[in-house]
Formats: structure tokens, sequence, C-alpha cells
């Protein structure tokens, strides 16, 4: 082994460690002590030797990783399908790289994208039967996930009941702590001397919690992003997805926007960069996802990631500690 594969195999362990202390603490015990940037950099760096030296990368890399496992304490759920994590762009160039990965994958095929807010808050997954909320989970690690069924029942915006009896369906949403609430929420912990929470951090508190009234009064809220595992249902778009979402009577995100170029793509990230602070939600980015479902099933994913989508990550907000989930996809 080479000087310089020895120095790539130290840091690449170095940070093997750091990011897996940063997982337990993120996923499993809902704390976190660095930015969702420095974060996302060190897995970018790590990513980046595992590339330029192959024989780094082992199958319990945090590269490879979803997410993490269940909280102790949680009886466990098992999704019908993965939910996945995103792979993430910081820049234009980024987002241009991955239009070019999936049309050259896509030859001289027309490819439209769905761009949609990136919800800052917690994935979940909801199942129905018959039109009836049956359970609710938290992602866990994209396979097995934490059953909070009774704490979902919480959120208004969560139907129990839909408005068609599909037979059987499992969605995927964003749970979410509304501004004004975080706010309140914060100044409670900061008269207490208390850490303050980053917004995924209270969303996942208020979800986990054993005591439902808890739940109850933290106001959380939802978007219903994407179909999971469905029965009996033909769909051609994603733009049909969120619209039957709507119309079984979930509460979705009316700011997505059907595209046709990745330029109108980087345009409209550019322009919610700006105006997400304007928003009663917080918003850590831009989901980017091709619409055609006949496309997806062709561009496939990796263990981790859907080839189909990609995360536009906006820059800090500011530099307390707390780095935000990633959206999730099944």
């Amino acid at each position: 082994m080479t000087q310089s594969q020895e120095q790539a195999r130290e840091r690449a362990e170095a940070l093997r460690k750091e990011l897996e202390m940063h997982n337990r603490l993120y996923y499993v015990l809902d704390k976190a002590i660095i930015t969702d940037f420095e974060y996302d950099q060190m897995i970018r760096e790590l990513e980046d030797l595992e590339r330029q030296f192959p024989s780094l990368l082992t199958p319990c890399s945090p590269t490879q990783h979803v997410g993490g496992r269940p909280k102790d304490g949680f009886p466990t759920v098992r999704h019908i399908a993965q939910m996945f994590s995103l792979a993430n762009a910081f820049n234009e160039g980024e987002l241009q790289a991955f239009d070019r990965r999936v049309r050259q994958a896509l030859p001289g095929e027309t490819v439209d994208y769905v761009v949609e807010h990136k919800i800052d808050g917690l994935a979940v997954s909801l199942y129905y039967e018959n039109g009836v909320f049956v359970r609710g989970a938290t992602r866990g690690d994209g396979e097995v996930g934490e059953d909070i069924t009774e704490n979902l029942k919480t959120i208004r915006s969560v139907p129990l009941r839909l408005r068609q009896p599909v037979a059987a369906l499992e969605i995927r949403g964003e749970a979410y702590m509304p501004k004004e609430t975080f706010a309140w929420l914060n100044q409670i912990r900061n008269e207490e001397n208390s850490l303050s929470f980053t917004h995924r951090n209270a969303a996942a508190g208020a979800l986990r919690q054993f005591d439902t009234k808890i739940t109850a009064s933290r106001n959380l809220d939802l978007f219903a992003y994407e179909l999971g595992y469905n029965r009996g249902l033909e769909l051609k778009e994603h733009i049909e997805d969120l619209e039957l979402l709507h119309e079984l009577g979930f509460k979705v995100n009316q700011q997505y926007q059907l595209l046709g170029t990745i330029d109108e793509v980087v345009s409209y990230c550019q322009v919610w960069n700006d105006k997400r602070f304007d928003l009663p939600y917080a918003v850590d980015g831009v989901v980017i996802k091709v619409n055609a479902l006949s496309q997806r099933q062709r561009l496939g994913s990796t263990k981790k990631s859907p080839r189909w989508a990609i995360a536009y990550k906006f820059p800090p907000e500011y530099g307390m500690a707390g780095r935000t989930e990633e959206h999730r996809y099944g």
C-alpha cells in the first residue's frame, strides 16, 4: 500500500468513527452536536476517498447506510417498500451532473422533473388497508422503523379514513413542527437553560413520546409527498401521485412544479433559497424527482439512493448545532 493509500485509509477510518458517533446521536438519541452542513461535508469527503480507493469501501461504511436503527422502547415495523435516502447536491454544477446522468441513461427520451420543498422534519410512513389508517412508523434504517401509530393519530392532517377505499396503500410524509410552535418551544427551553431544538429534533422528539398528550401539545403537521407500496392503483406520473394524495385527503405541499429542463430546476432552487424564510414551516432544500414512473423504474437505485431523484441543499441558515434529516423515499 502506497503512502497516499495509507493516508487515505487512516483518514477514512477517522471519518467513519466520527460519522458513526454522530449517527447514533442523531438517529437514536435525537441529539446533534454538529450542523447539517458539517455532517454532509464529512459524508462527501468519505465518499470521495472510497471512490478514489475502492478497497476502502466496506458494507458497514456510513456512506452505505440509509439511516439509523430504531430507538429502544418502541415496537418495530417493517416497511413494505424500502424508504431510501437521497443523494445531495450543493450547487448548480452538481444539479447539472445529475441531469446528465439521467438523460444519458434515457437516451432520446423527454425527461420532466417535479420539484418540491424539502421540509425540515421527520420522515414517516403511513399504511392504510381498505382506506383505514392501520399503522405508522418512523423511517428507521429504511427497512425497519418505530411504530408511532398512536402519536401520528394526534396530527390532524393525518386522515384516519381515506376519501376513497384503496385496498392497500403505504404513503410517505414529512412530519414537522410549524415555526410558530417551534419558536414557542425553544423559548421554554431557553428559559430552562436547556439546549435549543433543531426543527428535525423537535418533530422527532414529539413523535417519539410515550405520552400521546405531549405529542398532541406540540401542534405537529404533516405533508404527504410520495406513494410507497400500493395495491390496485395504476399511475404513470409522480404528478398523478401528488394529485391522488390530495384527493384521498392528505395535506400536500402546493409549491411543487413540473419542469422540463434542469435550468428551470436551478431557477426554482434559487428563488426558494431566498423565499424560504417567509414560509410558516422550515425548508432546508429542494427535492428534484423524475416525473415518469416508468423512467424511474428503468433508472433504478443504488443500495442507498434512487437514481431518479436528488436533494438540493440550501446553505445553512445559521451556525447552530444540529443537522436536519434528509428527505426519504420508498
